[in-house]
This record gives structure tokens, sequence and C-alpha cells, in this order.
């Protein structure tokens, strides 16, 4: 009886920890604002709940400016075949993302498309769309 207690409190606790960690998408990005933004990978952050993309891209004005896009977890790009080896072939390499811009009007994006530098094209809909 006592162990059922212990696993129920261990379950309980780690549910409300990954609920906490996880947000609505709609609240932080505007899903009608759709943008694209083309340039060089620099960093990739492939883990759970959600992985993170890193893009140095020329603004209108030709300043370089870094955008953070936030994609689906790593496990919904394995279920289509998409590991984190073909992203990491593409750092320091030009990609395009098409995004879902943020609301908070910062440099960042929910990533709807990617096309790495090989011209593999990954989509992150339904999830992100």
């Amino acid at each position: 009886m006592k162990s059922r207690i212990v696993a129920a409190v261990v379950l309980s606790v780690a549910a409300a920890g990954a609920a906490w960690a996880h947000h609505n998408m709609s609240a932080a990005f505007d899903l009608n604002q759709r943008f694209s933004r083309t340039g060089t990978l620099t960093r990739l952050d492939w883990r759970n709940p959600h992985i993170y993309l890193s893009v140095d891209a020329s603004n209108d004005g030709g300043q370089v400016e870094t955008w953070l896009f936030e994609g689906p977890p790593p496990g919904f790009f394995r279920t289509r075949d998409i590991g984190r080896d073909d992203f990491e072939s593409s750092i320091e390499k030009t990609v395009t993302v098409e995004a879902s811009r943020a609301r908070d009007g910062s440099r960042s994006g929910l990533i709807r498309e990617i096309t790495l530098a090989d011209g593999t094209v990954v989509s992150a809909c339904p999830q992100n769309c």
C-alpha cells in the first residue's frame, strides 16, 4: 500500500512538472502571421520538449540578426525519418525557415517548415500549423 502511495506521488509530481514546462503555442506565437528567414544555421538545441534553432539572417538594411526558432520535439521528426544528424549537417550552412511570428515582437518564431542546406524540406505541420 505504501509503495502505491509513493508511486502516485512521484507520478503526480512528474506530470505537474511536464505540464508546467509546456506552453500553449498560440499564446506565444501568432499562427496567422507567417514569415520566412534565410540565413546561416548557427546552433541546434535538440531536446525535449521542443527543439530550438538559431539562424543568423540579414535584415532589410543588410545587418545580421540572430533569430531563434522553436519546433516540435525530436520524436516528431524521428517519426518522419528526420534526425538530429540531418539538422547538424546544415550547421554553418544556409537554411530557410518559414515560421509563425512571436507575439512579443522578438526575433523568434515557431517553425512551420525548414529547408535544410541539402535541399531537404522538413515540415513541422500539422503540429505547428
